[in-house]
């Protein structure tokens, strides 16, 4: 029927299409346990002859092929590979499910709403929403890429750059953000007096997205921003530094600042890095292999080698290495640093003011210690600021401990202390299945599976989004409506 439109259920294609659609990648792990749940022929049936015998289903099989083919997993030796399959109950999907939300927890989320991600800055915060950047709070320095006439954002607010940009992955810090886009093209804004963004003209702040001439023909897919410097990560896995080198945190071997972004010739060596992060004046550098390099101040033990003097150029964490252990994702705070391995598990280290570091005690550990009492729990992302941690982990539970301060860990029941000791849920959030959480000094955003916003803490700055309220002491909704937000308590 020439010009028709044909209607074709899935459960009658040929199997050997159904299983092309299955590991095409389109797909996550939550819909391929719907299909199998739904469908007859991806749950077994007349396609079982398509699939080696041990796997349960079409779709265990596929989530199997995804999984082999997965960046993460990938980078594992196969001795971390049937550890992690063994942790996750011998079952493909969830192994699949842990895969991508790692990957997602420190990047874009997918959710029903579309793709999203949030980072928090000292007093605002960037919002990406199916790729564009909103922005709100205050815009010192031009933070908020809104102009110069722009003081203050007390909703969100889209931000425009000079081109028509599809914007990847963001960051924040006390005195600029950063912008990566899908084109691996990166854009800074902000105070620019120390280079930290990249440009070699300090006369004055950028207060609108700029592009970053020096990384022209170095597609990026990750910008960290510290405390007057920036670590760019390229899709190959090379890292660049530029902006204050005081402490040595721009990897180079010394303390020279560097006016535009140069490549950490040490990194270079010792395989491509697949993620990084940075505190007020230090890095940490995940490379595919799973090791942990640290450079930069070494005071609060942040560098986690048992000593506070300053690494002018990384050096490998060696509590993970000689164990063995190999870690996917780490967060960076303020004198804290937290890590998260191959099979969930949680390890930190620095000072433990106010229970930041969730042993139940204020104790400083010199070098990388598990978190025992989130043992049984499978982690997918971890997330470090001032005296203060957030866990989340597999199923959309929040963990929070450290500092109660204004809010910012969303617990109202403050009582006689202030200080969180040891993981604790974050009730409120239970329901909403967080997908990532990022906080700032005292403002903490997550963002849920629903596609629904959630933020708690100071927002004496409007760095919450909330163009009413000073603080809250709990989770309360955003809403955005048309670059305006609104809030409700969850």
């Amino acid at each position: 029927m020439a010009g028709g439109n044909w209607v074709v259920s899935f459960e009658d294609l040929p199997c050997h299409l159904i299983l092309e659609v299955l590991t095409s990648g389109r797909l996550n792990a939550f819909d391929l346990l719907s299909l199998e749940l739904t469908s007859k022929k991806v749950f077994g049936g007349s396609c079982f002859g398509l699939y080696p015998f041990k796997f349960r289903s079409l779709a265990d099989y596929a989530a199997s092929q995804l999984c082999s083919v997965h960046p993460v997993y990938v980078g594992m030796g196969l001795a971390t590979q049937k550890e992690l399959f063994a942790n996750c109950e011998g079952n493909w999907k969830r192994l699949l499910r842990f895969l991508q939300s790692v990957e997602q927890s420190s990047d874009m989320v997918e959710t029903s709403a579309g793709n999203m991600q949030v980072t928090t800055g000292r007093y605002h915060t960037l919002l990406i929403n199916n790729s564009k950047v909103y922005s709100c709070g205050s815009s010192l320095s031009g933070v908020l890429a809104h102009g110069p006439e722009t003081t203050q954002c007390v909703a969100f607010t889209p931000v425009e750059f000079p081109f028509s940009a599809q914007v990847a992955q963001v960051s924040a810090t006390q005195n600029h953000s950063a912008f990566v886009l899908q084109s691996g093209e990166v854009l800074t804004c902000g105070d620019n007096s120390s280079h930290c963004c990249g440009h070699l003209d300090i006369s004055r702040p950028i207060f609108r997205p700029k592009l970053v001439e020096a990384l022209k023909g170095t597609p990026c897919k990750q910008v960290a921003a510290g405390l007057h410097f920036t670590v760019f990560l390229s899709r190959e896995g090379r890292v660049f530094t530029c902006g204050s080198n005081t402490h040595g945190q721009l990897g180079h071997g010394d303390t020279l600042d560097r006016p535009v972004p140069k490549a950490v010739e040490f990194l270079q060596s010792v395989g491509p890095v697949v993620q990084i992060s940075t505190g007020p004046s230090y890095v940490l550098a995940v490379t595919q292999d799973g090791s942990v390099y640290s450079f930069g101040s070494g005071s609060s033990f942040c560098l986690g080698h048992g000593e506070q003097q300053d690494e002018h150029q990384p050096r490998v964490i060696q509590a993970f290495k000689r164990k063995g252990i190999h870690i996917l994702r780490v967060s960076a705070g303020d004198e804290h640093a937290v890590a998260l391995d191959s099979n969930g598990r949680v390890y930190t280290w620095g000072k433990g003011y106010c229970g930041a570091l969730g042993h139940g005690d204020e104790n400083d550990k010199i070098t990388p210690q598990v978190l025992v009492s989130l043992n049984n729990c499978l982690a997918v992302q971890v997330c470090a600021r001032k005296r203060k941690t957030f866990v989340l982990v597999e199923g959309g539970l929040l963990y929070g401990f450290g500092w109660m301060g204004f809010g910012s860990l969303g617990f109202p029941d403050r009582g006689v202390s202030d200080k969180v000791l040891r993981p604790r849920v974050l009730e409120c959030l239970k329901q909403h299945r967080v997908c990532q959480v990022s906080t700032g000094l005292y403002h903490t955003i997550v963002v849920t599976q629903g596609g629904r916003i959630f933020g708690f803490g100071d927002n004496e700055r409007a760095q919450l989004g909330h163009d009413s309220l000073r603080g809250c002491l709990e989770p309360t909704e955003i809403f955005l409506h048309c670059g305006r937000s609104r809030s409700r308590l969850c």
